[in-house]
């Protein structure tokens, strides 16, 4: 009797309130998505405390962290939720997520190294179907921990390049490009296309961007050296938009997708040449969190940025030196 007089005190609207809470991990970021006030989601959240005996939510370091009772909750009232949405059908619209009404926070974290038409292209669509949305981008960094940003709730999505992906994480493939180099128009690898060989790309001077952490190699240097290689790095940049430029006024040599070289052939006097090391793909991806997964403004983020990857690599790659 005791167990049914608890349950009849449970509404579907108290469900969604805990499946916000958890998943923004943030009573005030659940109200604004909510389109409530924050006292009114921390009244709720007491009480689905006192119903499941258990804190749900609790600070960890600056910011809020579910319990472990919280995140084995999390998948039983997103199927809840779920199913009342084929239940009721329009008449519960807000159990889903609207992007023309949500007032909502998306945190990304990404490098540039895919294409630099990539965010303004993402910002673009986001802001034409979310008109109220608001978008916070971060650097992937070796300052910034992103898996550790992704489980605390701090990011909601990690946008970048990785030959093996962390295993904690939910991911999906964006797209694979051919790994070429960029270098100046008069440089010896253009001049001179069947000189260009493996020893003298090794002996070159390259630019490569700062590695996300210290002691990384990033993918390049990591596939270099499983084959027993190294390259002569001159030159290491945050600042991987400007590289191009400085490759453009130098004798340094760039080694990254084609997609983001073909951006940067007519801007500046840079040509694309083969890579004499057979890489393999450059493959991006999108990782995020368990806590997120079955969030349905998550969900619609993914799909907005896995659009956005397909539209960006059925475009026309410029054309490679020395290749027919």
């Amino acid at each position: 009797m005791a167990e049914r007089a608890a349950f009849d005190k449970i509404e579907l609207h108290l469900v969604r309130v805990f499946h916000t809470v958890i998943t923004e991990r943030s009573v005030s970021r659940a109200a604004m998505k909510l389109a409530t006030t924050q006292p009114a989601v921390s009244a709720q959240l007491k009480r689905l405390r006192e119903l499941v005996g258990d804190p749900l939510l609790v600070r960890a370091g600056t910011g809020m962290a579910p319990t472990a009772v919280a995140l084995e909750l999390l998948e039983p009232a997103d199927a809840l939720l779920r199913h009342a949405q084929t239940l009721f059908g329009a008449r519960t619209p807000a159990l889903g997520f609207d992007p023309a009404s949500a007032r909502i926070t998306f945190r990304i974290a990404a490098s540039d190294y895919l294409d630099p038409l990539f965010l303004p292209e993402l910002v673009a669509r986001v802001k034409t179907a979310a008109p109220d949305a608001r978008l916070e981008i971060l650097p992937l960094s070796r300052e910034f921990d992103y898996r550790q940003g992704l489980a605390h709730g701090d990011v909601d999505l990690v946008i970048g390049n990785w030959m093996r992906p962390p295993a904690e994480l939910h991911l999906g493939r964006l797209l694979s490009d051919e790994i070429v180099c960029l270098v100046a128009g008069d440089h010896p690898a253009v001049k001179s296309p069947r000189g260009w060989t493996v020893e003298r790309y090794l002996a070159s001077e390259h630019v490569a961007p700062t590695p996300l952490h210290a002691g990384a190699p990033g993918v390049i240097d990591e596939y270099l050296a499983a084959q027993g290689l190294q390259r002569d790095i001159a030159v290491r940049s945050p600042h991987f938009g400007l590289v191009p430029l400085m490759v453009a006024r130098s004798r340094l040599v760039l080694t990254t997708g084609h997609l983001f070289c073909s951006r940067y052939v007519g801007q500046f006097p840079v040509r694309i040449v083969r890579c004499p090391v057979a890489f393999p793909s450059l493959v991006y991806y999108q990782l995020w969190h368990e806590v997120t997964h079955a969030s349905a403004s998550g969900r619609w983020l993914r799909e907005q940025v896995r659009d956005v990857a397909r539209d960006l690599a059925r475009q026309l790659h410029a054309p490679v030196a020395g290749t027919s």
